[in-house]
């Protein structure tokens, strides 16, 4: 399969490309990302405040270390991802946990209840969903009234020198790199591209409101390379 042209987003194809990356996929990412992936896993799980007894929602979760971050705050976690790979490294990895539970799930069809957990949250995962907006009214329906979404992805610099830099960035200096450090560097190729296509701050926060969300806010992190989206369900 050629990953670099295909955005169509195949579920299948999707998840085998992230089960070839799994084993060393938080390392590459550390790589290439300079160790600001780091920086906001912290931004997340801030954002997210989960509480001790809080269920909560951690979808593409990968191989598990946010949602690890999001358990050490006592709050009970689901782990889920549609990459048996990760699931798999996910469990090698923070099975012992007694608050994390590792679960292949399609977001845009989740095998949760109504109204089921107090937090969910996807970070660098959304833009990689076959349906992103059917995946936001799932994670709605699955989120008890008055409990807060939290959504990380790459986004749209604001500023437009650091914009060119970053696409100079992603276009021709990230290439060499995943050549060193990753087992496939043909999905990091999909991965460029899919960022690319990805709508910016702005237009992620109308698909949230569209979806169902209510108090919409965002905010840049890294000079807007990545945002954060925040929302809450209403109710309660």
């Amino acid at each position: 399969m050629s990953k670099k042209a295909d955005l169509a987003k195949q579920p299948e194809q999707v998840s085998a490309m992230f089960d070839e990356v799994a084993e060393r996929y938080d390392i590459t990412n550390d790589v290439l990302s300079f160790g600001n992936d780091r920086l906001w896993r912290i931004a997340l799980r801030r954002a997210v405040d989960p509480r001790p007894g809080d269920r909560v929602l951690d979808l593409a979760a990968g191989t598990g270390t946010s949602s690890a971050a999001l358990a050490a705050t006592g709050a009970t976690v689901v782990a889920a991802d549609f990459s048996p790979g990760m699931i798999a490294e996910g469990r090698r990895r923070f099975g012992h946990l007694p608050n994390i539970d590792f679960v292949e799930a399609d977001a845009t069809n989740l095998p949760f209840g109504d109204d089921e957990f107090d937090a969910v949250t996807i970070s660098f995962g959304l833009r990689n969903v076959v349906d992103p907006k059917k995946a936001l009214a799932e994670m709605l329906r699955v989120t008890k009234p008055g409990g807060r979404l939290v959504v990380c992805e790459f986004s749209t610099p604001p500023a437009a020198a650091v914009r060119s830099a970053y696409n100079l960035y992603i276009a021709k200096i990230m290439p060499l790199i995943v050549r060193l450090v990753s087992s496939n560097s043909e999905a990091y190729t999909y991965l460029n591209d899919s960022i690319r296509a990805w709508p910016n701050q702005k237009g992620l926060a109308r698909w949230l409101r569209e979806a169902g969300w209510g108090n919409v806010e965002y905010r840049n992190l890294t000079a807007g390379i990545a945002a954060m989206h925040r929302a809450f369900k209403p109710g309660r």
